[in-house]
């Protein structure tokens, strides 16, 4: 039996150990999985909220633009509105009904069909006061409804002209989500959103991380992406790195792909690195400014506010704070914002010996370290906030003002102190700085009623040259009509400008195909693509 049996086990090792090579020699024809295609994209800041309908933050629309799509687009290129969502427009001759026609052919990514009714659940969410929006209803202006006209037909109402609301509908704030998911997750939305952009929302944990997915189906994207169809990327996880110090960390060790606002020293050192491009996008709006409490001596005499602006050294400090990748400042509105006047850069060049002549006229003679009028010493006070360079801005204004005997002392405090400092009047002097393609922002801050007017100027003709700027559809009238306000601003000396605001980004060389849209802010990562390591 023993003899018989050896043959036959041999027979059966042969069989398997061919089975074995046939198995692996299939394995070895089969086409390998190729990799997610993930990109890992470095956040500054960790949001309080991230609802686009609901929330303010700058960060949310980095990763919520690929999510949503909008009714119309801006070409970051040209300043051009272009079809988003909707394939056309036109806008009634009073200026107060916008009418749009939308595409046919576009799903939410849970399947909802896109259409008119769509935009009038999503634009009647934004203006309900029980949403609490923080920002999209503002900008919505003079909103009074929206009409269905019939499926794929919409017209905005507005209760009088705005010329800003094409500006505002290219944004993520006012983009469409799924009715269904509105509907379906309420209060809860922000966990859940559905749009129809070429990422899906897959899962957000606070203060951690928020992850999207391709979508297949995407073919409806605006002309001013690179390629049509659905995204090269698979996956995108956005990472929260709200410290500066581990921006450049991160990207070094390659935990992260793309950084936003790395600070200007490290920016500079990793754009000489073959590793890494640096993409500094300047960021159309306000520059970073100080407001001049002209209702709070001594700046009520406009003598001692234009001393101010022609005693900061502004090359100097942008050159020392930002490394020379911001431009010096000169008026409130950025290089690149619609309507930026140039005039007034030739208006507060550095000249100490200007402001000391406007200070000896203002009756603030030099007794001491300090200068005093009538026994009173001049001392200004600030409050600042943490961000954006402002403590190193202030300490060497500090200095250059205590050269001409100006005390200057500043308190570091919440943003919520800022705020209400601004809205007391309880300083001479406050920082801030927002962005915004529209030259109407100028409205909330330099109008009589605005409600951050922190230089409490009460001027009935600038008044009327922001209202008219914010209903003339006309683009030459408006250009003119915001050179008059941004010389009228500077000529009484109500801020203090520093610099433009550059977005200093850096990623990694093997990204490709990193673009921002014209905020400057939110990157379009339909058309990026990663090559292997």
């Amino acid at each position: 039996m023993r003899a018989s049996s050896f043959p036959a086990r041999k027979s059966i090792g042969l069989t398997w150990a061919s089975l074995a090579l046939l198995v692996a020699l299939l394995f070895a024809c089969m086409p390998a999985t190729p990799a997610p295609r993930r990109l890992v994209y470095g956040l500054t800041l960790a949001p309080s909220g991230i609802d686009p309908h609901v929330n303010a933050s700058s960060e949310l629309g980095i990763p919520l633009t690929s999510v949503y799509d909008t009714l119309i687009y801006q070409d970051p290129a040209t300043g051009e509105f272009v079809p988003g969502l909707a394939e056309s427009w036109t806008i009634s001759e009073d200026g107060r009904t916008y009418t749009f026609t939308l595409r046919r052919d576009v799903r939410f990514h849970d399947g909802t069909p896109f259409n008119a009714e769509a935009v009038k659940v999503n634009l009647d969410r934004i203006a309900d006061p029980n949403t609490k929006s923080q920002k999209a209803v503002f900008m919505l202006g003079p909103y009074e409804r929206t009409e269905v006209i019939d499926g794929y037909t919409v017209a905005i109402h507005l209760r009088e002209p705005f010329a800003p609301l094409l500006d505002s509908l290219s944004q993520v704030y006012l983009g469409i989500a799924s009715p269904t998911a509105l509907r379906q997750w309420g209060t809860d939305y922000q966990l859940h959103q559905v749009g129809t952009g070429p990422f899906r929302f897959v899962e957000y944990i606070p203060n951690d991380h928020l992850t999207l997915a391709r979508n297949p189906d995407y073919q409806w994207g605006p002309r001013v992406f690179s390629h049509s169809g659905p995204a090269y990327l698979d996956e995108i996880i956005f990472r929260f790195y709200t410290d500066p110090a581990t921006r450049a960390i991160a990207l070094e060790s390659g935990q992260a792909d793309v950084m936003g606002e790395v600070p200007p020293l490290d920016a500079q050192r990793l754009a000489q690195d073959p590793r890494f491009q640096l993409l500094a996008v300047p960021i159309p709006g306000m520059s970073l400014q100080f407001f001049l409490n002209t209702m709070r001596p001594p700046l009520d005499d406009v003598r001692v506010r234009q001393a101010l602006l022609y005693a900061t050294d502004r090359a100097a400090i942008v050159s020392s704070v930002f490394g020379g990748l911001s431009p010096v400042a000169y008026g409130p509105l950025t290089r690149v914002t619609l309507g930026y006047d140039p005039a007034v850069e030739t208006m507060y060049p550095y000249d100490s010996a200007r402001a000391t002549q406007l200070l000896d006229e203002a009756g603030w003679l030099q007794v001491g370290e300090l200068r005093q009028k009538n026994g009173q010493p001049l001392r200004l006070e600030a409050v600042i906030m943490g961000f954006g360079y402002v403590p190193e801005v202030i300490q060497l204004l500090q200095a250059q003002w205590q050269e001409l005997g100006i005390e200057l002392s500043a308190q570091q405090v919440p943003y919520g102190a800022l705020l209400e400092a601004g809205r007391s009047g309880a300083v001479h002097l406050i920082p801030f700085f927002l962005s915004g393609t529209d030259p109407d922002l100028l409205r909330s801050f330099f109008r009589s009623d605005a409600a951050f007017n922190w230089s409490k100027v009460a001027d009935p003709e600038l008044d009327e040259w922001l209202d008219q700027g914010a209903r003339t559809a006309d683009p030459a009238i408006r250009r003119q009509l915001y050179s008059q306000v941004q010389n009228r601003i500077m000529e009484a000396a109500l801020i203090l400008p520093i610099r433009d605001y550059v977005n200093l980004n850096v990623a990694s060389a093997r990204v490709k195909g990193l673009r921002y849209d014209a905020r400057g802010w939110f990157p379009w990562l339909v058309d990026v693509t990663l090559e292997p390591r």
